[in-house]
């Protein structure tokens, strides 16, 4: 049990590990954790969007696709042009005391390999929650979240993936709980309820 407890100890450093590219973006910020729970929710709704698709494999790569990034750290895309990481080595690393640590290890190298379709809708999702976080500093006035959504949505293989993004970025990111514009705002309710006098 001592290694699961290390184990479990080692997925809490992803809480308090920053998504690096935002220093150069110049606005948003995001934990490791935060970007993988998103990442989570797309796959999951990839795989509503394709019945042939293998639910629970997608979630599982989307689940550990930045798992060894607890002992690596997230190297940006202009860190990786001068520094090399040793993923292999991390995940053998944290994989090796675990009785469950090779199903982690393959699950690592699927969604590297980029040749099954679960691996596919799993870097998609990825991706889109890149998109997602990136069209959320565009609403509040990065004027390079556009540029950097560009090469993002070059990167999806699916085109219920591409379909998402588009929709994604036509939609403004408080829509979701700002488009109900009543009274609401005002008042606090949504009508007079009976008996009461303003």
């Amino acid at each position: 049990m001592r290694e699961i407890a290390d184990f479990l100890f080692e997925v809490g450093m992803l809480k308090k590990t920053p998504r690096s590219g935002f220093q150069f973006l110049g606005s948003g910020c995001e934990s490791v954790a935060e970007h993988i729970l998103r990442t989570l929710y797309v796959g999951y709704v990839l795989c509503k969007m394709d019945p042939e698709a293998d639910e629970l494999r997608v979630l599982r790569l989307c689940l550990m696709h930045d798992l060894p990034e607890a002992r690596t750290g997230d190297m940006n895309y202009v860190n990786k042009k001068y520094v090399a990481v040793d993923e292999k080595k991390a995940t053998r690393e944290l994989s090796e005391p675990l009785f469950f640590g090779e199903e982690i290890e393959e699950a690592l190298d699927e969604f590297n390999d980029k040749e099954t379709r679960e691996s596919l809708l799993a870097r998609d999702a990825d991706q889109l929650s890149l998109i997602l976080q990136l069209k959320e500093c565009g609403d509040l006035g990065n004027k390079y979240s556009r540029e950097w959504i560009r090469f993002a949505v070059l990167r999806l293989a699916t085109e219920n993936a591409r379909r998402l993004a588009a929709d994604i970025l036509a939609t403004d990111s408080s829509n979701w709980w700002f488009k109900d514009k009543s009274d609401w705002w005002v008042n606090g309710n949504h009508g007079p309820s009976p008996g009461h006098n303003e």
